[in-house]
């Protein structure tokens, strides 16, 4: 994958090829905690033909990695949306409907928030929130810091752990190959990066400040939830879609994939491309 230097961090990214019509927006994809732009491979696939689409790996994770003299060493999600904004705007990005899975979703609202003129919807999926429960997020940091801290060298090494992370966080079993892939990011993620994203997004302040930005949020903003997602559960997904307008129109901005845990985008591909084309044709 090509890379390209922004603010002193290099970012691995991937964008197809330009489709027939070039009216249509660009559709840029932002994946979640610990992974990287591979997990929306399947998508992109589908949608490819129709829509040119640009995926990259955030700074700290996948390929992604600051040069040792960037000027940034925090890990916000304002800051996320603004390395998002500012290679769209390196890529002379004017049009986009940004698409964020989990921790990307949150990252795709500031992003729209950030760029109003450019980001013309978002659709978060396996993404909600808004709602800081004290107790629950002491423990949800803990764990967090505790499996990033411990990731030796041998853990890939270890027999039968593709197929452990293979059935992690999902409804369905993934194929081992998608398990060994997990593994290498959970590897290969920056451990500043993977602290500070953690640390930095599930601050109450954070927290509650998610709902107040919906709300201002002129674009169009849907969430796709799975029914069967345990990390974020669709009762947390409709509670921060509630504060954007749409939620109140006809058909609401809530959509839920059955059969789906928190990796929509590996467990159900082809129902989640179709959700998005729906969405967006609506405003279109």
């Amino acid at each position: 994958m090509p890379l390209i230097t922004i603010s002193g961090t290099d970012y691995s990214y991937q964008i197809t090829k330009p489709v027939a019509n070039p009216q249509l927006p660009i559709l840029v994809f932002v994946h979640g905690w610990l992974l990287s732009h591979h997990y929306w491979q399947p998508v992109v696939d589908i949608l490819q033909s129709d829509y040119q689409c640009l995926r990259y790996d955030l700074r700290g994770f996948g390929a992604s990695r600051d040069l040792g003299n960037s000027r940034k060493r925090d890990y916000t999600l304002a800051t996320y949306a603004q390395d998002l904004c500012d290679l769209l705007h390196k890529l002379e990005i004017k049009n986009a409907w940004v698409i964020g899975h989990s921790l990307g979703g949150s990252i795709a609202l500031w992003s729209a928030d950030l760029a109003p003129q450019v980001v013309q919807g978002v659709i978060g999926v396996n993404a909600g929130g808004g709602i800081y429960i004290k107790e629950e997020f002491a423990k949800f940091r803990n764990a967090g810091q505790q499996i990033v801290k411990f990731r030796p060298s041998w853990l890939p090494y270890v027999p039968g752990l593709d197929l452990i992370f293979s059935r992690m966080m999902v409804c369905h079993p993934l194929s081992l190959d998608w398990g060994r892939q997990r593994i290498i990011d959970f590897i290969s993620a920056d451990q500043e990066a993977a602290l500070g994203s953690l640390l930095q997004s599930t601050t109450e302040k954070e927290v509650h400040h998610l709902p107040r930005l919906v709300s201002r949020l002129q674009q169009p903003v849907y969430f796709i939830a799975g029914e069967q997602d345990r990390i974020m559960e669709p009762k947390y997904v409709h509670h921060l879609a509630s504060f954007h307008q749409l939620f109140a129109s006809e058909h609401g901005n809530v959509l839920e994939l059955p059969n789906c845990g928190h990796l929509a985008p590996l467990e159900v591909p082809e129902a989640l491309a179709q959700m998005a084309i729906a969405i967006m044709e609506k405003h279109l």
